[in-house]
């Protein structure tokens, strides 16, 4: 029998269902890889493995929004720096899901911090970068830890691609070039999808495959959201400006001067995924204003809130003390937690089957021996789908 397979019970924790107040003494029944039921005094046969969580803190196994495990891969440099394909700006075709090693030491750190779900993608250095995955970060193969293979379109303002591209002669070259590139294109997929309904129609012959154009179908069709990095006020603005123009989905990746402009951000209504953050240095011109306030100014004017690592930036493993540090600035607690959980899986639309400990849900968690938050705190066990993937016993 498969050790998800086989029934588990872990008993007498602290278990935050991230749906409700935490339950003290309280037990998790798992069962073929999906949690089966949360409460008090649960019963399980002699058969089933057991994890005694007493004195524990017992948590849905976090989730990251925004990284680039086994893309960038760990001590490797330049030569493991698989996550831009630099001489083209525009590349909605690559799928980020062909570019990562599971291997990579970087998902058995996620796993150490209890880090379960990632948002996976490429990198910046492209107006348009490619297609993100959502995925587990245990398992021998990508395809057994897909959990949605394209789930956002990586778009990029400000410094990366002007770098990039503009700093070797090549366009674009400022910021107006960046916004005119992706206006440009979610045109032209516009115009592709509306050739491809009158072929349906019989209206008109169907219009040569075009695999850029093919890829950005499901963000003009409202079905993935547009994956903007985006730091500066004025480039967060900008993203914000376009996808209003299009009508197309948006997510606010990092986000750094967000504090500066809460009250637009909260009436735009799209979500922001804050981070990095934390225990790395400002290394360009527009992280000048990042603070560690943004998560909080976003929240208290209603922006709808995830905290990343942006891993391999910050190893993975750190999540929980990001969030730690957004909490000892004002972000309570309860909404800390849920940045690296409930509301962190609902931006990228996993909610029903991770973020939180419900009957149904993936068998998805962490045992930490203290509060998460706690400097100090360890992660006793890690389960992805029931089955153990870091420490403890059963």
């Amino acid at each position: 029998m498969k050790e998800a397979d086989a029934m588990l019970l872990i008993s007498h924790g602290k278990v935050y269902t991230m749906e409700g107040e935490p339950l003290e003494g309280a037990d998790v029944l798992v069962a073929e890889g999906r949690i089966q039921a949360v409460g008090q005094g649960l019963e399980a046969p002699p058969t089933a493995r057991r994890i005694d969580a007493a004195g524990c803190h017992v948590l849905p196994g976090l989730v990251d929004a925004h990284t680039h495990l086994g893309i960038w891969e760990e001590g490797s440099g330049l030569k493991g720096a698989f996550g831009n394909e630099d001489p083209d700006p525009v590349t909605p075709h690559l799928r980020a899901l062909d570019a990562i090693n599971p291997q990579d030491e970087s998902f058995q750190w996620a796993r150490e911090g209890g880090v379960t779900t990632v948002a996976n993608g490429p990198g910046s250095g492209n107006v348009i970068g490619g297609q993100c995955c959502v995925m587990k970060t245990a398992g021998q193969c990508v395809d057994d830890m897909l959990m949605i293979p394209y789930a956002a379109m990586k778009c990029a303002f400000g410094e990366n691609p002007l770098s990039t591209h503009g700093d070797k002669g090549r366009s674009p070259a400022t910021r107006m070039a960046v916004a005119a590139t992706l206006r440009e294109w979610l045109d032209r997929a516009f115009e592709y999808d509306r050739k491809l309904g009158t072929t349906l129609n019989g209206a008109s012959p169907r219009p040569e495959r075009d695999r850029k154009l093919e890829a950005m179908l499901p963000v003009v069709r409202g079905q993935v959201p547009l994956k903007a990095h985006a730091h500066r006020s004025d480039d967060i603005l900008t993203a914000v400006r376009i996808a209003q123009e299009f009508g197309v989905r948006l997510t606010l990746d990092h986000c750094s001067e967000g504090h500066l402009i809460a009250s637009e951000l909260a009436h735009a209504g799209f979500p922001a995924i804050v981070g990095p953050f934390a225990f790395v240095g400002k290394s360009k011109n527009e992280l000048r204003h990042r603070s560690l306030e943004t998560p909080v100014a976003l929240w208290r004017a209603g922006v709808k809130v995830a905290i990343t690592t942006d891993a391999t930036v910050v190893p993975p493993q750190y999540l929980a003390l990001s969030a730690a540090l957004a909490c000892r600035e004002g972000l309570p607690e309860t909404e800390a937690l849920r940045a690296i959980t409930l509301g962190a899986a609902e931006i990228l639309g996993v909610a029903d089957r991770v973020g939180s400990l419900a009957a149904g849900k993936d068998a998805d968690i962490a045992i930490f021996d203290r509060h998460p938050f706690d400097g100090r705190a360890r992660v006793m066990a890690t389960l992805v789908r029931g089955a153990l993937v870091h420490g403890g016993h059963a």
